[in-house]
């Protein structure tokens, strides 16, 4: 079900790495945000050619997303905003704020520029939130995470909503020591720091006995080859893994 489209102001502005500018989004239009999972994604609209508020189709009433989606395909291109998915880091609804990090990439795409110039005061249109995965796992003993930088607002998101007493090892690749990031988890988890070589990191893990569920996020190929080692070299069930491609390592400046 697709959510009212709303525009969303910037009430402040971190940078929390030398790639990571965290925006918090505050505001009465956030006061009936309801998260939906940990790893939960909204859907961010930027202006073109200057549009300080940029604009589209409201979503029917019956929540018919391809419908919806043709509806903004349909629209101009010189005025159709830009339209990218990122996880909400955080979420404090007494507050009716949100948290997003956005990764600065060394492409420039229209995301990128934006972030890295927003200020308090400055809007974004948004959708959302919805749920980034949507495996439904069987019982398991413990969680395995691996992600690059792009997947860590969901990892760090996901491992601060575990429950005490939750098992979980998470592997993140980040460019350097600069980009690791303090995180935190009620439950019993073990994060390891990855520069450059995660689906190896993974492969050379001895992991804790138990089912296990994974989730898999970040650049495709990656994901893709972290999969297949689970499913084909450790045995895990395909329905035990959650995994989705966030971008491509061969994506153009509009696809960023």
């Amino acid at each position: 079900m697709l959510k009212q489209y709303k525009l969303v102001t910037v009430t402040r502005v971190r940078q929390v790495s030398p790639r990571t500018r965290r925006l918090t989004f505050g505001g009465p239009e956030l006061a009936d945000f309801a998260s939906v999972a940990p790893d939960q994604q909204v859907k961010l609209f930027f202006g073109r050619n200057g549009e300080p508020r940029p604009w589209v189709p409201q979503p029917p009433s019956d929540g018919d997303a391809m419908r919806w989606y043709r509806s903004y395909l349909a629209m101009p291109e010189e005025r159709r905003p830009w339209m990218r998915a990122y996880s909400v880091r955080a979420h404090r609804a007494e507050a009716a704020e949100i948290d997003i990090d956005f990764l600065l990439h060394d492409v420039d795409g229209p995301a990128t520029r934006w972030a890295a110039t927003a200020e308090p005061g400055d809007v974004v249109g948004l959708l959302g939130p919805s749920e980034s995965q949507l495996a439904q796992p069987g019982p398991y003993d413990w969680t395995l995470f691996a992600g690059d930088q792009s997947a860590l607002p969901a990892i760090a998101a996901s491992l601060a909503a575990l429950p005490a007493g939750a098992k979980a090892l998470a592997y993140i690749d980040v460019r350097d020591s600069d980009e690791i990031q303090e995180l935190t988890c009620p439950g019993d988890a073990e994060v390891r720091w990855v520069h450059n070589g995660l689906v190896d990191a993974v492969r050379a893990a001895e992991f804790p006995p138990g089912p296990v569920y994974a989730w898999l996020a970040g650049e495709a190929s990656l994901v893709r080859d972290l999969r297949r080692h689970l499913v084909g070299d450790r045995g895990v069930p395909k329905n035990m893994i959650a995994f989705s491609g966030y971008w491509r390592v061969d994506a153009t400046h509009e696809e960023l």
